[in-house]
């Protein structure tokens, strides 16, 4: 199963959804990132959270969507919805499903500030897509419509650590 994770600049949240379920991920399962207009460039500070959290960043790069290495299976839109973000609709026969997450590249602040926007932004996807590899996956390959409907459900889904906050 080919995972899209999407958002509009792929520069920072869907490269963090991209790279960590990729690392989480079992065999069969991959996972790819792309942006209705990418910046071209990975946020730096995504790639040095991943790194601290022990994640590759090997490969990783901010590419459109035009340019995907695989047809999806499921595509996850991980553009916010506070800010008035549009998100791209990626159009094809994928089982699509919002997993909203505030962009940390518009953070504002110091560094500790800014720093803390990032590593909410991976917390908020790990859990998320950590709740995804718990289900019984291999049954919902069969029930696209029991997998947009578990999609949409962890899409709504914090940590514990972060419960009452928005994503």
């Amino acid at each position: 199963m080919n995972v899209l994770f999407l958002c509009t600049g792929n520069s920072c949240r869907s490269i963090l959804g991209e790279a960590t379920f990729n690392h989480l991920a079992p065999p069969g399962w991959q996972a790819m990132s792309a942006g209705s207009k990418p910046t071209g460039k990975v946020h730096p500070r995504s790639l040095a959270l991943l790194e601290r959290e022990g994640i590759s960043t090997e490969g990783y790069f901010s590419k459109s969507w035009n340019a995907l290495p695989a047809t999806p299976d499921i595509v996850l839109s991980v553009c916010g919805n506070t800010a008035n973000e549009t998100c791209p609709v990626y159009l094809g026969p994928a089982v699509r499903s919002h997993w909203g997450v505030e962009d940390p590249a518009h953070a504002e602040g110091g560094d500790e500030e800014i720093d803390a926007a990032f590593m909410k932004a991976y917390r908020i996807l790990r859990y998320r897509i950590e709740q995804f590899l718990r289900l019984p996956l291999n049954a919902l390959q069969q029930d696209r419509g029991r997998l947009k409907t578990e999609l949409d459900r962890i899409g709504t889904l914090l940590p514990s650590s972060l419960a009452g906050e928005s994503a």
